[in-house]
């Protein structure tokens, strides 16, 4: 890393969204605390922020969000009664949770997509880099997905965006990289400099087959491209334009990363995302795994 390059210490986890394809649980809780076995899924994006050396994440939310604040605050009164109780493995579970990382909150006064929830993070992340994490994507990487996109940003100076294959009759749910091999002495087989992005095209528009996989490490100058964004796809403000006119004006890198991604955007993937996260699970993986099986005889 140069010496005059800031690191990247600041993540943004939008978090305001409606969570309508997960109508009616979504109704009085937000989405991003379904529990993904037995943790919300913001936390799984929070923990991805700490394994990658993340100071400071700051959490874009909106109405009816309370609950992830309390989530990640001090609870006291819990810890104490765990104690009392004899469980102390929970109780210091719990107190880990709020000692984990610095978090700040900042509220998107009306959900208008994500890339007005990233410009709504301006005044808190400031001049330096930061990465951008999706809630609804869980990455099993280590190096974690996040780190992986930091590394390549530290190496190059420019933003870097993780993108992965994807089944060419699911491309229209992505944001799709058009690119071509990246050049120079941090040229590899894993890094492309982006040329365009298109957001959710048709397969027979498509320009590959790389989506954008929900993690993100980007330059501040991403803010001004934002600014000069017009609203687009769905009257949003879509991260994908602005990405691309930082693209066009910076430079941008797409990154292959290495790892498994879960989306639990929707119902589908989300019942994906837990069945296979609890196989991993140490304490009762094998047993589900066997009551899997006997499902299908």
């Amino acid at each position: 890393m140069t010496m005059n390059r800031k690191p990247v210490r600041k993540a943004v986890l939008p978090a305001a969204g409606l969570g309508t394809r997960f109508l009616p649980a979504t109704k009085a809780q937000p989405k991003e605390m379904l529990p993904v076995v037995d943790k919300p899924l913001i936390q799984y994006a929070v923990e991805e922020c700490v394994a990658s050396g993340i100071e400071n994440v700051i959490i874009v939310t909106g109405r009816g969000k309370n609950a992830i604040e309390d989530h990640f605050d001090a609870s006291p009164e819990l810890e104490r009664f765990l104690a009392e109780k004899g469980k102390t493995q929970l109780a210091d579970m719990i107190r880990q949770i709020s000692d984990m990382v610095h978090i700040s909150y900042i509220r998107q006064k009306e959900a208008k997509g994500l890339g007005d929830a990233v410009l709504t993070a301006k005044e808190l992340v400031g001049d330096e880099p930061f990465a951008v994490l999706l809630g609804d994507v869980i990455i099993d990487a280590v190096p974690s997905a996040t780190r992986q996109l930091m590394d390549a940003y530290d190496a190059t100076g420019l933003g870097a965006i993780a993108v992965e294959p994807v089944a060419m009759d699911q491309i229209h749910l992505y944001g799709v990289v058009d690119g071509e091999p990246a050049t120079g002495p941090h040229a590899s087989d894993r890094l492309l400099r982006v040329r365009n992005l298109v957001e959710k095209p048709k397969k027979e528009d498509a320009p590959s087959n790389l989506g954008i996989t929900g993690r993100y490490v980007l330059p501040p100058e991403i803010f001004s491209c934002l600014e000069r964004t017009t609203v687009g796809s769905g009257g949003e403000i879509q991260l994908t334009d602005g990405l691309r006119l930082l693209a066009k004006e910076q430079g941008l890198l797409a990154y292959r990363y290495e790892g498994r991604s879960y989306d639990a955007g929707d119902k589908l993937g989300f019942l994906k995302a837990t069945v296979e996260i609890a196989l991993k699970n140490e304490e009762f993986g094998e047993e589900f795994r066997a009551y899997l099986k006997s499902l299908s005889l």
